[in-house]
């Protein structure tokens, strides 16, 4: 199985080495045209640019169950939740993007009763009681979880982000997100590690 994997790039020294931006290489390993709002980007991305970018592809990746979107012109929202690792990194990269009629809009929340209305929500490494917690709270709620928290996917989270000598790969527990009634495209599966969740 191939995976997604996109090797990160340490401050001060080009990324990648043939100095092509990391939206071509997503885009190459997608199939995706990158996003226009990468282009004022540095072509030194680092470990959170990286990371934001998938959050943008993994937005064209997913169909979400028809109820979760009443409305086809709100905002397609991907949230943070906890302490913010992106700063304005992931604000630029949706920046004037759209999503059918949907443009993106970023959001932060401290607290997941302040998660509402969220498509995407990235949660900030936890610890592993409070990561319990916060995917009990989120079981079943149409939101595309995402995480670098260690162990993410196999502990319940949809999809994990695994640093591995200096690449950025993707988990996805496939059964967790179709429970939620979302959908992933197979171009996305095919290059992921798809992870069994523990038994009970």
């Amino acid at each position: 199985m191939a995976f997604l994997s996109v090797e990160v790039g340490r401050v001060g020294k080009p990324f990648p080495a043939w100095g092509i931006p990391v939206a071509w290489i997503l885009g190459f390993a997608l199939g995706l045209v990158p996003p226009s709002g990468l282009a004022a980007q540095a072509a030194r991305p680092s470990e959170y640019q990286v990371k934001a970018v998938f959050l943008f592809n993994f937005a064209q990746f997913v169909d979400w169950p028809p109820d979760a979107v009443p409305d086809s012109q709100a905002p397609f929202i991907i949230g943070v939740l906890g302490s913010d690792p992106f700063g304005d990194l992931l604000d630029a990269t949706v920046r004037g993007e759209h999503r059918g009629g949907r443009s993106f809009v970023v959001r932060r929340y401290q607290r997941i009763e302040d998660v509402k209305t969220c498509d995407i929500l990235f949660i900030s490494r936890p610890d592993a009681e409070r990561l319990q917690g916060l995917l009990a709270d989120l079981k079943a709620r149409p939101i595309l979880t995402v995480s670098d928290a260690d162990g993410f996917a196999e502990h319940g989270g949809m999809i994990g982000f695994v640093t591995d000598r200096n690449r950025i790969r993707v988990k996805i527990n496939l059964a967790v997100a179709q429970a939620a009634h979302l959908t992933i495209s197979s171009k996305l599966l095919r290059v992921a590690e798809i992870i069994n969740p523990p038994g009970p």
